[in-house]
């Protein structure tokens, strides 16, 4: 991904440069960046379908160990609470966007849809499918998103029954993120395309306004990290946030080479077992906050999705906000390392809630690559949080080992680093531990 990354930010310097020589024949390379979107959009239905049936499979598993897994699910609820309150609340104050009036007819069609919408007999009729198939064929996302939790609900009914059927899930789920990659190594073409009508209609405002909102971004990131995080680790936990990123230091150069948080998740493991924390705890908070604890992509879409609105002359009234933000949530659920994702997870909200601002997304793609990083690193940071709270709530936290590793008496061993993205098996010597930790 390091070639795509590269490749993106050159097509949108081009773009930007086409856009300001030729403005005319900038106009005219919009249906690369719509083209680009229609690929996306094509995505939404499976990954939204794969990623929640398989949710509901983590959190059942998840509950199953005991206080850990109930313990971990409320904190990242709480947390991803947080951090969209944060991000509205930063987005509403910048008003990213503002002024660029990418598109003329954009209020006239919200208009029509808050009409068109006000029977809620309609709405709540317009969820419920004609069959299972067309629920992804329909182009509706709460149709999809309303059979993925009928299907998930009726898997964990089948019991052992259902487990060749998540697994295969699990296969299909590879297959969809698969095709996501294909279709990411379009992206320069797209940015391309969208950037350059962008620029060619509005000059100087487009770039003012990506400015704002990356600025933004990374702004609110860091203070949720260093503010939020450090502050409820060091009141949780009495550790500093500082020497905890510091110890990771590594794992977080290698999610800004790679622009994934699912390249450090075996290393996350690994470190926090040595920092002290069970291997229980471990296999259990870590997996699971991969999939349930996303700050980074709910700042994200908080932002995202209020610059577009903006941007097209349709912003989002707060109940609006709340209720489409939520959705977002719940649909990235199991897809935060996956590279295009944020970008898929984004266009399927605005789909199902406001079709009219589904365009938009092909502006902020130009920047999307600069802002998966924050998104990303934001997502590790709280893991690495997660996990040291959740040990050190349960007392399977080894703080004395901790004070070693963070005075450098305790080096982290590279040739003990595990392979895999599941804990090794827990040997006889902790039996005792685990069973403290599901009690």
């Amino acid at each position: 991904m390091h070639y795509l990354y590269m490749a993106v930010i050159a097509a949108v310097v081009l773009g930007v440069i086409v856009g300001f020589v030729a403005p005319e024949f900038a106009k005219e390379l919009k249906p690369l960046g719509t083209g680009f979107v229609n690929l996306i959009k094509m995505m939404i239905s499976p990954i939204i379908f794969c990623t929640i049936v398989l949710g509901i499979g983590s959190v059942a598993k998840a509950a199953k160990v005991g206080k850990v897994g109930i313990m971990a699910l409320v904190y990242f609820m709480v947390m991803s609470t947080f951090a969209l309150a944060i991000g509205l609340v930063v987005g509403n104050l910048l008003h990213p966007g503002e002024g660029l009036q990418l598109s003329a007819s954009a209020a006239a069609k919200a208009q029509e849809q808050a009409e068109g919408a006000a029977g809620g007999v309609e709405f709540l009729l317009g969820i419920i499918p004609t069959s299972l198939v067309s629920a992804f064929t329909a182009g509706s996302v709460l149709q999809t998103l309303l059979v993925a939790v009928l299907a998930g609900f009726a898997l964990l009914k089948l019991g052992k029954a259902g487990k060749p059927i998540l697994r295969g899930l699990e296969h299909i789920q590879r297959l969809v993120f698969r095709i996501l990659a294909m279709i990411m190594w379009a992206a320069p073409v797209g940015a391309f395309g969208a950037i350059a009508a962008v620029v060619g209609e509005t000059g100087w405002g487009a770039l003012k306004s990506l400015a704002v909102i990356m600025i933004g971004f990374y702004a609110t990131c860091l203070v949720f990290v260093f503010g939020v995080l450090g502050t409820v680790l060091w009141l949780g936990a009495r550790v500093n946030i500082l020497s905890l990123l510091r110890y990771l230091a590594r794992e977080f150069l290698l999610i800004v080479s790679t622009s994934s948080s699912e390249s450090a998740l075996p290393r996350l493991i690994a470190k926090m077992e040595h920092l002290g924390v069970s291997r229980p705890v471990v296999g259990i908070t870590v997996p699971t906050g991969y999939s349930f604890n996303l700050d980074g992509t709910a700042i994200y879409l908080t932002m995202a999705t209020l610059f577009i609105a903006s941007a097209q002359g349709s912003p989002l009234g707060i109940g609006e906000q709340i209720s489409l933000l939520l959705f977002m949530i719940i649909a990235a659920k199991g897809a935060a390392g996956v590279s295009g994702a944020g970008i898929a997870t984004l266009a399927g909200g605005l789909q199902s809630h406001r079709p009219d601002l589904v365009d938009g997304v092909g502006f902020i793609l130009g920047i999307d690559r600069f802002m998966s990083e924050a998104r990303a690193l934001t997502n590790f940071a709280g893991n690495a949080v997660a996990t040291v709270l959740i040990g050190s709530w349960t007392k399977e936290f080894d703080r004395d080992q901790a004070e070693a590793v963070f005075a450098g008496r305790a080096p982290f061993d590279e040739t003990t680093l595990i392979d895999d993205h599941e804990p090794a098996p827990p040997g006889p010597q902790d039996d005792e531990r685990e069973t403290a930790a599901v009690r």
